[in-house]
């Protein structure tokens, strides 16, 4: 019984380690020591180093074969998730689509089918969707450039499952016993990687029994020997010690047989799909483990310690790389050489590891690369890796809305349903509570007659008001948990601007009421989805020298511009002489981050008329829009949250861009406390915002006389309205 643990306790420790018998070139055991096969065992695949055996598939991947056989048809064009299905005998009502439902007949969210494949989830997107149906069909490369949260990585996991058949792939790593710092590397056919190391395995342990039994044999006569013949014990038990450990230490290169399965698919169902963001060096592109015995007959052979990286793990399959601009120039230089060469071989990535000596044989890196981020990503992106993609595949730009329509109303009701399900702990939504999401997709939009596509935020709200129910241990999410949500997931910029409002209130430093020269309200944005009213104040000084334009408040590029043509207005515009004058422009509480965008341009402009010419501002009002040299106010965005903002902060009315108008989308409680009044050119902006009456008619009087043909003009009509800036 003690020998047969003692060789049960070698072999385990010999399955550790790796042998030193060099093994027949091709990195298999000698046919005249191939062990015999046991029940149930395969024997491995005499194939060529770099080969592919054409053995059948195993029971798994001939399901998802025939999984993907079904899906010929979404390879061939036919539409991704373009319905939405009730269950039970509910049915779409096509007489009421122009509800918020988009004609849905349903009480809660439990009512709508959610779809079991990922890619038929995927909402709106319509031409990133046939993009990604192309290059799986194609297997080509894309690269995804768009807002946060608009389904970069969701397309990127239905891709995988799109891909075509294709055979999958087990990599194993071989000593070499040429050169023990060069591992060789062996494909096979997924699954088959996994009976191969079985089979050395039970090879490497008959061997040892075999080498355990006969040391102990001869340990046994030795020691006989020593006890009765020689009469010396302690000769005796140094003898048997040298024994063992000789034996020991040749039994160490046994498992030299035995591979390294770096790569395994046998229980892969679909394409392999690795998400690389953020990953490493080692991570990326493979590495060697340290080796803290690297002399003696101690140290672990080069080929148990190689580690296979992303770019190796998706072989056959989809990398998703998001943020690529966030990977150093070094990992992405050699991450287009294995897009190009389509092998990669894996190395030691730390100069200072022993694995730095140790390069294995080129491993297979036939992936399909999907590269993600906003639109600086391409900025610091290698200009040759984004050429390697432009060259073998698309790039695509994700939409941040969509056009509002009741099929796209449908889906949104069903993106709850998804959100619910794919949570589990969610209480189904009612549907006033899904019509209350929809409303703030609409708002989030920022657009009449559009949805917002960022879904990861609207499902983060989503989330919120189901937990708020969840705590009330209500059965069903109702339309005031998701009204309470909304303000529970304000941003950190809407908390900042809400605390900014409130502490002015509380210095008395907002002016909503009286008439000041000089001093108008403006309103911001800070960050996407947060309102903040900006005074801008304007003084005109005598100049020692040639007049000139100051603007403080840590103006941006494009605000500063703004100012400049600000400048030319008040040239046309007014009477005085501003040659031999200074005007000076403060921004009040602009805060660290500055003033960028040209949205305050209008505000600017009648700040430093109403210094000119002495007229007084109203203070119960804002104002925001762009403005051209020749007076037209022009849109800018945010609008529906600048007018919230001046409500917040107790103002009356407020001034917007005319071609804005359709974009307001304000809360209900807001609706009755201000009013909203659109221009269409700073006359009208000064006609509403000067008060005064004789000195506020001889301007209005004088602007129209000057631009009195180009406001006929604009009263007849124009073409469209330019784009908000």
């Amino acid at each position: 019984m003690s020998n047969e643990k003692d060789a049960d306790e070698t072999t385990d420790a010999d399955e550790r380690r790796t042998p030193r018998e060099e093994p027949a070139s091709s990195g298999e055991p000698a046919p005249e020591d191939r062990p015999e096969q046991p029940d149930g065992a395969v024997e491995e695949p005499r194939a060529s180093d770099d080969s592919v055996t054409d053995a059948p598939r195993d029971p798994g991947q001939r399901g998802a074969d025939e999984r993907l056989d079904e899906d010929e048809d979404l390879l061939d064009g036919s539409d991704l998730g373009s319905d939405v299905e009730v269950e039970g005998d509910i049915e779409i009502d096509e007489e009421n689509e122009d509800s918020l439902l988009g004609g849905l007949q349903i009480d809660s969210s439990d009512d709508i089918e959610v779809p079991d494949r990922l890619v038929d989830q995927v909402i709106g997107q319509d031409h990133a969707r046939d993009i990604v149906l192309k290059a799986a069909k194609q297997r080509r490369h894309v690269m995804m450039i768009g807002s946060p949260g608009t389904g970069k990585s969701m397309l990127a996991k239905a891709m995988s499952q799109l891909l075509p058949k294709e055979e999958l792939q087990d990599v194993l790593v071989y000593h070499n016993p040429d050169d023990g710092n060069e591992p060789k590397v062996r494909t096979v056919p997924a699954g088959k990687g996994d009976q191969i190391v079985d089979a050395h395995k039970e090879e490497a342990r008959k061997r040892d029994q075999m080498r355990s039994f006969l040391m102990w044999i001869i340990i046994a006569v030795v020691f006989g020997y020593a006890i009765l013949i020689a009469q010396q014990l302690l000769l005796g038990i140094i003898a048997a010690g040298i024994i063992y450990l000789a034996f020991k230490y040749m039994s160490r290169g046994s498992d030299a047989m035995v591979p390294n399965l770096i790569v395994g698919n046998a229980d892969q169902q679909v394409a392999p799909f690795e998400d690389a963001t953020g990953a490493h060096a080692g991570a990326l592109l493979g590495d060697v483990r340290h080796d803290p015995f690297q002399s003696g007959g101690m140290e672990t052979p080069s080929h148990d310690r190689v580690e296979p990286g992303a770019i190796h793990k998706a072989n056959k399959g989809v990398l998703f790389v998001d943020e690529i601009n966030t990977l150093d120039i070094r990992s992405q230089q050699k991450l287009m050489t294995a897009i190009q060469e389509g092998e990669f071989s894996i190395t030691g990535q730390s100069e200072r590891s022993s694995g730095a000596m140790v390069q294995t044989e080129p491993v297979p890196t036939d992936f399909v690369m999907v590269a993600a981020g906003n639109m600086d990503a391409m900025e610091n992106m290698h200009p040759a890796l984004r050429s390697r993609i432009k060259g073998y595949g698309y790039e695509v730009y994700m939409d941040d809305t969509i056009e509002d329509s009741p099929e796209m109303r449908r889906k949104y009701a069903r993106f709850v349903a998804q959100e619910v399900t794919n949570d589990g702990r969610l209480p189904p939504f009612t549907d006033e509570a899904i019509e209350e999401v929809i409303l703030e997709a609409r708002r989030r939009a920022g657009r009449k007659g559009h949805l917002s596509l960022e879904f990861r935020d609207l499902g983060g709200l989503v989330r919120v008001a189901g937990d708020i129910a969840r705590a009330e241990n209500r059965e069903y999410t109702q339309r005031e948990d998701v009204l309470q949500a909304k303000a529970r997931s304000r941003s950190i910029e809407q908390q900042l601007a809400d605390e900014y409002i409130e502490r002015r209130k509380d210095y008395e430093l907002t002016v909503n009421e009286g008439d000041v020269v000089g001093r108008v309200n403006g309103l911001a944005v800070m960050g996407e989805d947060s309102g903040i009213v900006l005074p801008v104040m304007a003084e005109v000084t005598p100049s020692q020298g040639p007049g000139e334009v100051i603007a403080t408040g840590q103006l941006k590029e494009m605000a500063q511009e703004a100012v400049q043509n600000v400048s030319a207005i008040i040239k046309k515009f007014s009477d005085e002489d501003i040659s031999q004058k200074d005007v000076h422009i403060q921004f009040v509480q602009a805060g660290e981050g500055g003033v960028d965008g040209d949205s305050a341009s209008i505000t600017v402009a009648a700040a430093v008329i109403s210094a000119l010419e002495g007229v007084p501002v109203r203070q119960d009002m804002a104002m925001t829009g762009s403005l051209s040299v020749r007076g037209d106010v022009l849109p800018v965005g945010g609008v529906t949250h600048k007018i919230e903002a001046a409500a917040k902060s107790g103002l009356d009315t407020v001034i917007i861009p005319k071609a804005n108008e359709q974009d307001v989308m304000i809360e209900d409680e807001y609706k009755d406390e201000i009013e909203i009044v659109p221009v269409s050119h700073i006359s009208e902006v000064l006609d509403v915002a000067l008060a005064g009456e004789p000195e506020k008619d001889s301007l209005i009087d004088r602007l129209k006389s000057i631009t009195g043909s180009a406001l006929e003009q604009r009263e007849v009509g124009q073409a469209g309205s330019p784009s908000p800036q």
